[in-house]
């Protein structure tokens, strides 16, 4: 016997906790892998995960008692922190492991009906003050004024569920991309966060990759399992 209140809240898009319903959340998932795959259109999405990367770097060497001089982003979505001090070990591995870890938060804060805004807001700003602080050169200024933008344009929507589903598919493209970055460094010789690491700590490159992609696999899994708790829920 078909069940009318089962459909009704079966198409709805999201629960009451903020959470996608499954199968939106697949969608948003595929929609962001494509995305990432596409010509150009995928450069600024390449930068987010350049910027929490290196933004993830620097809180690392601050945290571990050195100092951050400035931030470097290129257009084909790498990047370099200028630093002195700290904990090299922490700071090689909070790279990748940052990245990926941003991408999850943001997810949560996408599932944040009431604070959708303030989260956009605070993204935004964010973006802004890293500008202020470490920002020196002009592409690299440039790069972080376009981030800054596609956070705090949505802000003139009013429509809480179009910004939270587009912040929801930013974090699975920054946590997609985290996962993808890292297997650049299998084909590098003497270069990258995993060859320091082993120089650190003599454990080989290639398991320092691996573990990169562990824990970004395991985000969008997280991410996952935050959607299926909350259609179990619901």
């Amino acid at each position: 016997m078909h069940n009318p209140s089962s459909s009704a809240l079966d198409s709805k898009p999201q629960n009451s906790s903020g959470a996608p319903s499954r199968s939106r959340f697949f969608f948003e998932l595929m929609f962001a892998f494509l995305i990432t795959r596409l010509p150009f259109i995928s450069v600024p999405f390449k930068w987010l995960e350049s910027y929490f990367h290196e933004l993830s770097h620097g809180l690392a060497t601050i945290l571990t008692g050195g100092s951050v001089s400035h931030i470097q982003l290129f257009p084909n979505g790498a990047g370099l922190c200028f630093s002195q001090g700290g904990w090299p070990v922490v700071i090689g591995f909070s790279g990748y492991f940052g990245a990926a870890l941003w991408g999850y938060l943001i997810f949560i804060l996408a599932t944040w009906p009431k604070g959708i805004r303030v989260s956009f807001a605070f993204l935004g700003s964010a973006v802004v003050l890293t500008t202020l602080l470490w920002g020196r050169d002009i592409l690299t200024i440039s790069i972080l004024a376009c981030l800054a933008v596609l956070f705090l344009l949505p802000l003139k929507l009013n429509k809480n569920r179009f910004m939270g589903s587009g912040l929801r598919v930013m974090a699975l493209m920054i946590m997609l991309n985290a996962l993808a970055s890292p297997t650049v460094l299998l084909g590098l010789s003497g270069k990258g966060d995993a060859s320091m690491l082993a120089t650190e700590t003599w454990i080989p490159a290639w398991i320092w990759v691996f573990i990169w992609l562990a824990i970004s696999a395991s985000m969008i899994f997280l991410c996952w399992r935050r959607v299926d708790n909350a259609a179990a829920k619901g």
